[in-house]
């Protein structure tokens, strides 16, 4: 896997073979990318990285200016990993080893993204958990969103505070956002 854009575009980071990611696809982390460019200063952001794995999203967010990342992960030899690659690199992210519903079920913290990449294979009740955790715990800032990757089988639309969804390849990304009344 590559990093895209920003001050480390083109480094190549080479995850161990033993770790149990997906990570995403260079496309569409791009096509992912242009979007929030055109929505957020990056440098002006907080973002929370869900089920991170390689830490693939958050180097993408460090390499674009981010300062403050927490990148969560269950899987010791992933945050083991994204310690050491983000030393190497020198990247501004934080790291907690904990069962990401546990995780959200504590938090207290406000970020305006909070991304999560949970297993593809995941039944619909445990996507469902993530936003329902992330809004009842107030976990977005106003004008946030959460983003959950998922495969172009499973369909999001139903959930609490669905937005929209966009489709790369076999990815997709689901929006969601606080409903303001208007």
């Amino acid at each position: 896997m590559r990093i895209v854009s920003g001050k480390y575009k083109g480094r190549r980071v080479t995850a161990p073979k033993q770790l149990p990611v997906r990570p995403t696809t260079d496309m569409a982390k791009e096509a992912l990318f242009n979007i929030l460019n055109n929505l957020y200063y990056f440098d002006d952001i907080s973002v929370l990285d869900l089920f991170s794995g390689t830490g693939n999203i958050s180097y993408e967010f460090a390499s674009r200016g981010t300062e403050n990342i927490l990148a969560v992960d269950a899987n010791y030899s992933c945050i083991k990993f994204i310690n050491h690659t983000s030393e190497s690199f020198e990247m501004p992210i934080k790291t907690i080893k904990s069962d990401v519903y546990k995780f959200l079920e504590k938090s207290k913290q406000k970020h305006d993204i909070i991304f999560a990449d949970p297993p593809y294979d995941f039944e619909i009740e445990e996507f469902s958990k993530i936003p329902q955790l992330v809004f009842k715990n107030d976990l977005l800032s106003d004008d946030g969103l959460l983003i959950v990757e998922h495969s172009k089988h499973t369909k999001l639309d139903e959930l609490e505070c669905f937005s929209h969804s966009k489709s790369y390849g076999g990815n997709m990304f689901s929006f969601f956002e606080i409903k303001t009344e208007e």
